[in-house]
C-alpha cells in the first residue's frame, strides 16, 4: 500500500500579458473565450494554447466593521479566478455567473470579463477592438444570450461576436465533420448530442470525522487523481469486498494535522542533567555576546586612539566625536581609558570561561533481572506492572476530563462537597486551620488528580527494561494506536469506483434520472433504425470528466450490452478533453466561416441581442415569440375550445 499526501489546490495569480502579443493584430485577431462553468479559458485565436485558465468564480469578502476604512481598503474588494490563492478561506463568499451551466448573473460575468481582458493585456481606451468567439451551453436561452450580447457590445464595444458550443468545437477538432455522437461530461451537466451530416440535431436533446478537512477543492482533486470507472461495477464491488484485494489496492491520503508534542517525564537525575545542559548553553550564549561586545570595544578603541594621535585632522576628529557622541577631546581620552580597562577585564573572563571540562559520555547500562527470575519471567512481570501504571494514569486522565465537564458524576460530587463546606459556619473563612478540614480536602481530591513523580520514574524504568529485553516492544511514539498521522488518513477503497459510478447510476445518490448509458439509449431510439449506425460509428468523448481513467472502456462495455447483437460502433476520446473545446474554437476563429458568422453592432441594433448567426458548431436560432403573437395564439385556442 502506498501513502499519498493530501492535495491542496495551489494556484498562481495570472500575470498581465503584453499587448499586442506575437501574431496579434488589433481589429483582426479574434479573442476566443471558452466560458465554462468550472474553468474559463481565454486566449488569442492565433495561438496554440490559451493565455488564461482560471476558475470561473469571484470572491467578495465581507467588510469588517471593526476595521477602519483605510485598513479595509488595503484588502482587495473583489478577488477573481487565480487571484483567490486560498479558496477555502472564502468558500462561502464565492459567486459565479452560472445557474447550473446557464449564465444568469451578468454583474458577476462583467467583473470576470474585466479581469480576463485586463490579464490578456487588452488596452484600447476602454474598448476591446477584437472580434470575440464565445462558447455557450447547448440550447442556451435567448434571454441569456441577449444579455450577454448587450454586455459585449454596450460595455466593451467589440466589433463582432460569434457563439458556439464547446463540445461541438471539440468534436470538430477531433472527429471532423460527418455524423456521430458527442458525449460531453462537464462540471454541472452531461450532454449527449447527436450529429447528422455535420450538424447537431436540435430537437432530441435531454438535460440532466474530518468534515472540515475534506474541502470541496480537495474532493475534486481526489476524484481527478485517484478515481476511475469500473469496467464491471458489480464484479469490482465483489473484489473490493475481499480483504487481500483491499490491502493491495487501497489508496491512503494523508490529511494535514497538528502534531501534539507531549513533554517527557524526567527523573530527578535527568532534571539535574537538564539544568546542567541549560547552564552550559547559557554560558555559551553569554560568551558569544561578550565576544561581540569585546570586538565592538576594540573597534571603537582603535578609532578613538587614531583620532587622538591625529588631533590636527579636525574633520576626522569631529566625525569621530559625533559618531560616538562625545563632547570633546577630554571626554574622548576618558573613554579611551575606560575602554582599555573594560577590554582587559573581558579578556580575563573569556579566558576563564573557555576552560570548560568536557563531560564524559557514559555508556548505557544493560539492566539485569533479579536472581529469582529468568529474563522471560522478568519481562512478563515488567509488562504487567507497566500496564497497571498506564491504567492508573488513564483513569486519572479520564477523571480530570470528567471534572472539567459540568454534568459528570465526578464534577457534581465535588460541587456537592464544596457547597456543604460553604454552608458550614458562614462568615468564618478559616477552612484549613483544623485537622478535620484536611479530611474534607482529601475526600474532594480522592484518587489524585496528578501523576506522582515516583510512578513516572517507575514507568521509565519499566520501559527501559522492555526496550532492552522485549523484542516485541514498540515505543509509545510509534505505536499504531497513538500514531496521530495514521489517525488523520483517508483510506480510499471502493470509493475510488463508487464516486464516478454516479455518472452511470445516479440512483446511488437518490437522483431518479437515467444514467449516461440509459440517456444514450434513449437518444438513439429517437432516430429511425437506418440512421442509428451513422451516429454510433463516430462517438466522441469530451469534457473534464472524460479524463477519469476507465471512462472509455466502461462506456464501451455499456454500449456493447445496450446495442443489438453484432452492432459496430466506435468510441474515441478527445486528445485533450479539457482544452479541445477552446482549441477547436480557436481554429474556427481563423476561418472564413467565423467571419461570416460574426454579429456586428449594426445587426445587433437591428435584430436585438438574442439574435445570432448559425454555423456548424453553434446552437440553432429560434426567435422569441412576440407578446402580440402569444396573445393571438391564446385567443385562437380559446375559440377552438368554445
Amino acid at each position: 500500500m502506498s501513502l499519498f499526501a493530501i492535495q491542496d489546490l495551489k494556484v498562481r495569480p495570472d500575470i498581465v500579458h503584453e499587448y499586442p502579443g506575437p501574431g496579434v493584430i488589433p481589429g483582426s485577431t479574434a479573442i476566443v473565450i471558452d466560458n465554462g462553468s468550472y474553468h474559463c479559458r481565454a486566449g488569442w485565436a492565433s495561438q496554440e494554447e490559451p493565455l488564461l485558465c482560471f476558475k470561473n468564480v469571484l470572491a467578495k469578502p465581507r467588510k469588517d466593521r471593526n476595521k477602519k476604512d483605510a485598513e479595509a481598503a488595503a484588502v482587495p474588494t473583489v478577488q477573481i479566478g487565480n487571484d483567490i490563492v486560498n479558496i477555502e478561506a472564502v468558500r462561502f463568499q464565492l459567486r459565479t455567473q452560472f445557474d447550473r451551466n446557464v449564465v444568469t448573473h451578468l454583474h458577476v460575468q462583467e467583473q470576470i470579463l474585466d479581469y480576463l481582458f485586463e490579464r490578456m493585456g487588452v488596452d484600447a481606451d476602454g474598448s476591446v477592438p477584437h472580434p470575440v468567439l464565445l462558447t455557450e451551453c447547448v440550447t442556451n436561452p435567448n434571454y441569456s444570450r441577449m444579455l450577454m450580447a448587450e454586455l459585449m457590445f454596450e460595455c466593451y464595444g467589440i466589433p463582432g461576436l460569434s457563439y458556439g458550443v464547446d463540445s461541438l468545437f471539440s468534436y470538430g477538432l477531433n472527429s471532423g465533420v460527418g455524423s456521430g455522437l458527442v458525449v460531453s461530461c462537464g462540471y454541472h451537466a452531461t450532454h449527449v448530442i447527436p450529429i447528422l451530416n455535420g450538424r447537431m440535431v436540435p430537437d432530441k436533446l435531454k438535460y440532466p470525522v474530518h468534515v472540515n478537512a475534506i474541502t470541496l477543492s480537495r474532493a475534486e482533486a481526489m476524484i481527478h487523481s485517484y478515481c476511475s470507472f469500473a469496467y464491471d461495477y458489480m464484479e469490482a464491488l465483489k473484489d473490493w469486498a475481499l480483504l487481500e484485494y483491499y490491502d493491495q489496492n487501497v489508496t491512503k491520503i494523508q490529511l494535514p494535522y497538528n502534531q501534539t508534542v507531549t513533554a517527557p517525564v524526567l527523573t530527578a537525575e535527568q532534571r539535574v542533567e537538564k539544568r546542567k545542559e541549560l547552564s552550559r548553553r547559557l554560558v555559551e550564549i553569554n560568551l558569544r555576546k561578550r565576544e561581540e561586545k569585546h570586538a565592538q570595544d576594540k573597534e571603537m578603541l582603535a578609532s578613538l586612539e587614531a583620532a587622538d594621535e591625529n588631533l590636527d585632522d579636525e574633520e576626522n576628529l569631529n566625525f569621530v566625536l559625533q559618531e560616538f557622541e562625545l563632547k570633546g577631546v577630554d571626554d574622548m581620552r576618558k573613554t579611551i581609558v575606560t575602554l582599555r580597562d573594560r577590554i582587559a577585564r573581558t579578556s580575563q573572563k573569556m579566558n576563564a570561561a573557555q576552560t570548560v571540562v568536557q563531560p564524559v559520555e557514559e555508556k548505557p547500562v544493560l539492566l539485569q533481572p533479579p536472581p529469582n527470575l529468568t529474563i522471560d519471567q522478568w519481562v512478563v512481570e515488567t509488562r504487567r506492572k507497566r500496564d497497571e501504571i498506564l491504567d492508573k494514569k488513564q483513569t486519572r486522565k479520564q477523571r480530570r476530563q470528567d471534572l472539567a465537564k459540568r454534568r459528570t458524576a465526578a464534577a457534581q460530587e465535588r460541587m456537592r462537597i464544596i457547597s456543604q463546606l460553604a454552608k458550614k459556619e458562614k462568615g468564618n473563612d478559616d477552612f484549613g486551620m483544623r485537622d478535620e478540614d484536611w479530611d474534607v480536602y482529601k475526600s474532594i481530591s480522592r484518587d489524585g488528580d496528578s501523576d506522582s513523580e515516583a510512578e513516572n520514574e517507575k514507568l521509565l524504568e519499566y520501559e527501559e527494561v522492555l526496550k532492552q529485553h522485549d523484542a516485541t516492544y514498540v515505543e509509545p511514539s510509534s505505536a499504531p494506536g497513538s500514531n496521530i498521522a495514521e489517525f488523520h488518513q483517508l483510506h480510499l477503497g471502493v470509493e475510488k469506483i463508487r464516486v464516478p459510478e454516479i455518472l452511470f447510476q445516479p440512483s446511488i445518490i437518490g437522483i431518479q434520472e437515467a444514467g449516461l448509458a440509459g440517456t444514450i439509449d434513449y437518444v438513439l431510439k429517437l432516430f429511425p433504425p437506418e440512421l442509428r449506425p451513422q451516429l454510433i460509428a463516430n462517438i466522441c468523448l469530451t469534457g473534464g470528466c472524460a479524463n477519469i481513467p476507465g471512462f472509455r472502456e466502461r462506456l464501451h462495455r455499456e454500449m456493447q450490452a445496450m446495442l443489438p447483437f453484432q452492432s459496430t460502433f466506435n468510441l474515441s476520446l478527445a486528445a485533450n478533453p479539457t482544452l479541445d473545446g477552446w482549441k477547436g474554437a480557436a481554429r474556427f476563429a481563423t476561418t472564413e466561416q467565423f467571419r461570416e458568422s460574426l454579429l456586428t453592432r449594426q445587426t445587433y441594433d437591428e435584430c436585438g441581442g438574442e439574435y445570432f448567426k448559425e454555423h456548424v458548431a453553434s446552437n440553432f436560432y429560434y426567435p422569441t415569440p412576440s407578446s402580440s403573437l402569444v396573445v393571438a395564439t391564446a385567443a385562437a385556442g380559446s375559440e377552438v375550445i368554445n
